[in-house]
């Protein structure tokens, strides 16, 4: 089977030379969600839970519009500006994923794309 590339209308437009995702076999390879509004193209900032909020409703409708759901997600990876965001984050993250529980790492990095606060990136089942 070949790879599929998948940049689906309802997501944020990618902002380089990548994929929103790629689809292989059973599985879907999400590349790392930013809190962009994909109707505006304006990036949520200063929140972080607002901007988990924005990313996890993405990733629904990418999941969603790819056949897949919030239930397969199998791997997350969660990327903080700042770990002290953690706990905001984590609280919106199990809102959408709390009875799920898909493995996951979370870290914080030196800096994210356009400067935003959170990027989650994850792999799941169609």
């Amino acid at each position: 089977m070949m790879k599929k590339v998948f940049n689906p209308e309802s997501a944020p437009k990618p902002i380089g030379p990548y994929s929103i995702a790629n689809i292989y076999e059973n599985f879907i390879f999400l590349s790392g969600q930013l809190p962009v509004n994909p109707e505006t193209g304006e990036m949520v900032r200063n929140d972080v839970k607002k901007a988990t909020e924005q990313i996890m409703k993405n990733i629904k409708n990418i999941l969603e519009e790819a056949g897949s759901s919030m239930e397969k997600i199998v791997k997350t990876t969660v990327f903080l500006k700042d770990i002290e965001d953690f706990s905001d984050m984590n609280e919106i993250y199990a809102k959408y994923l709390g009875e799920n529980s898909p493995a996951r790492s979370a870290f914080q990095v030196g800096k994210l794309p356009k400067d935003a606060d959170v990027e989650i990136e994850l792999i799941a089942i169609i």
